[in-house]
């Protein structure tokens, strides 16, 4: 069964719901019941082996857990006789059955069915004799690893959830990233260590902040599986929004990885992963989502721990928290003196330029660039994401730069590669091809400036080359003769009095000398004029799209006069036909 038929099958529960649930209720049911099925489809071949097991180490008083674990094959174990074949064989005993078969889990994976509240939607259905019929819906599909991979497994969560957070008007994209970017991200951060995931036995740390469903962790070890399946990626988490953590902690469990690596709660305000860093992360957080909720906590971080908390370089509008993500991976980082890290997360236009010099944005960014830690940025196109249809970016930053990189920045415009997709899914109408994304791997590993089709592509700055001192310029109060004022007492005695009336301030690009700057362009304009130096700021700034500006010439205006003489001519004729 192909995962489109797949998912029709299990959309189709719905109509059982109907008219009991809301149609905004209906992932409540079938969330957590096809994570069941999933799991009690991996444990049916070992099922035996381990009652057995459970029986033989109960005999001999000795804690069956390792050892279930051992037969099972999986991080978890069901010690129940029963499955979900065994429990449509009772129809009238349905509900306790159910709660007996959840108990027989391990803790991992009793935690994941609270997290989706399961045991209230299960007297829910039972109350309204609706129970025994979804369950036997469910265990007519075979959802084990043979017929249905990993792979296969997430696209259907996916395909799932954004249904359902269509039908309660949720932001689907909240949950999960498309697949093709999350390739292109993993591809980016893996591209320089190809010679070192290569070697056998190599074990590597990945970490994503905003998990979702657990796609980017997936992908990223489907690579490193592909590249080398000696290879060992640890992978860790955390989310915020129960369904999402349930099923990545679902997802993580069948891939044998330690669960107890996928945190729940909000990054921001209460890590999971305090004092730990990665190899390796990524991360794709909320765009334009204020952090009000969080704000005691992050100010607190700020203003007690400074630098050596997340959030020492500055703390940006409370409009857009999607910076405080930045910061909390770069926090991640293991020093470079032990391998260093490589990370990439997705952000909107608004982290390239927003706030001005001293601003908490302009700050971060100062951070990120004076310390060398910017890598690249790739411009991804319009209508990528399945809740929003501006034009996002990709951050790749390292504190381990390969050589030919140290203290450059490269950034990308893949604006124009994508295709239509042959139906559009919420606001996703595009999407990046295999060679699209082997296109911009590409242009990232050859490290140089490239034209496509006579307009740039790729193009390679200094770090400084972003930065700039925000100047102020005063000019003098004058009296009604014209007189300039002076001051009459303190540091400002017997000096101009600045007029706030006429101030102004001026950017000038940091490689520039100030002074020649302001005699160049300020005083033959205002030569009354002089600059403020204890005003002076620095700011960042990465103005991409006007790097990429192609000046196109209007045409000439003889052509512009005929095309407009023509027209006039014709609605001349009309008018006269009209009027005949």
């Amino acid at each position: 069964m192909n995962q489109q038929s797949l998912s029709a099958f299990i959309w189709s529960v719905a109509d059982l719901l109907r008219g009991d649930y809301k149609q905004s209720e209906y992932g409540r049911v079938i969330l957590p019941f096809t994570v069941l099925r999933r799991l009690d489809s991996v444990l049916e071949s070992t099922k035996v082996a381990v009652l057995e097991e459970l029986e033989s180490r109960q005999k001999l008083g000795i804690a069956p857990d390792p050892f279930l674990l051992r037969v099972s094959g999986q991080s978890f174990f069901n010690t129940s006789p029963l499955d979900m074949k065994k429990l449509i064989g009772d129809q009238d005993h349905i509900g306790e059955n159910l709660y007996s078969y959840l108990n027989g889990f391990s803790p991992e994976v009793r935690d994941i069915f609270e997290r989706f509240e399961f045991h209230a939607q299960i007297d829910r259905l039972n109350k309204a004799g609706l129970l025994y019929q979804v369950a036997e819906r469910f265990a007519q599909v075979n959802l084990h690893p043979d017929e249905v991979d990993n792979h296969q497994m997430g696209l259907i969560f996916e395909e799932l959830i954004r249904k359902f957070a269509e039908l309660s008007n949720e932001t689907a994209g909240e949950h999960f990233t498309p697949r093709e970017v999350i390739r292109l991200m993993v591809n980016l951060i893996f591209i320089e260590d190809d010679d070192i995931l290569s070697k056998p036995g190599v074990v590597r740390t990945i970490y994503d902040p905003t998990a979702g469903t657990g796609g980017m962790l997936s992908i990223a070890g489907e690579y490193l599986d592909d590249h080398n399946p000696d290879a060992r990626l640890t992978m860790s988490g955390q989310e915020l929004n129960p369904e999402s953590y349930a099923i990545c902690k679902a997802d993580m469990l069948i891939k044998g990885q330690d669960v107890s690596n996928i945190t729940f709660g909000n990054t921001l305000s209460d890590d999971g992963h305090a004092g730990k860093h990665f190899d390796y992360m990524l991360s794709n957080p909320p765009f334009g989502v204020e952090w009000k909720k969080v704000e005691k906590e992050v100010r607190k971080e700020h203003e007690q721990q400074g630098f050596n908390g997340r959030f020492g370089p500055g703390l940006p509008r409370i409009s857009d928290g999607s910076m405080l993500f930045l910061l909390h991976l770069i926090s991640k980082m293991r020093p470079a003196a032990e391998g260093g890290s490589r990370f990439g997360i997705v952000l909107n236009g608004s982290p390239l330029f927003t706030g001005g010099a001293g601003s908490g944005e302009s700050e971060i960014r100062r951070y990120v660039l004076e310390n060398d830690l910017l890598e690249a940025i790739v411009g991804l196109p319009t209508d990528m994401f399945y809740n929003t249809g501006i034009s996002t970016y990709v951050w790749i930053v390292s504190n381990r730069k390969a050589a030919h990189r140290k203290g450059k920045v490269q950034l990308i415009d893949a604006s124009a590669m994508w295709q239509k997709m042959r139906k559009s899914l919420g606001s996703k109408r595009k999407e990046l091809s295999d060679d699209h994304i082997s296109e911009i791997v590409r242009l990232y590993g050859e490290f140089a400036e490239a034209k496509l089709d006579g307009k740039p592509v790729s193009r390679i700055f200094n770090s400084s080359d972003f930065g700039y001192r925000t100047i102020t310029v005063e000019r003098p109060t004058r009296d009604e003769a014209g007189n300039i004022m002076l001051g009459q007492r303190g540091k400002a005695k017997g000096k101009p009095v600045p007029d706030s009336k006429l101030r102004d301030t001026e950017n000038v690009p940091l490689h520039e000398d100030v002074e020649a700057y302001f005699k160049r362009e300020v005083l033959p304009h205002v030569p009354d004029a002089w600059i403020d130096h204890d005003k002076t700021k620095v700011g960042y700034e990465i103005p991409f799209n006007r790097h990429f500006y192609v000046f196109t010439p209007p045409r000439p205006l003889a052509e512009i006069d005929a095309d407009l003489k023509q027209t006039t001519d014709r609605i001349k004729a009309m008018i006269e036909g009209l009027m005949a």
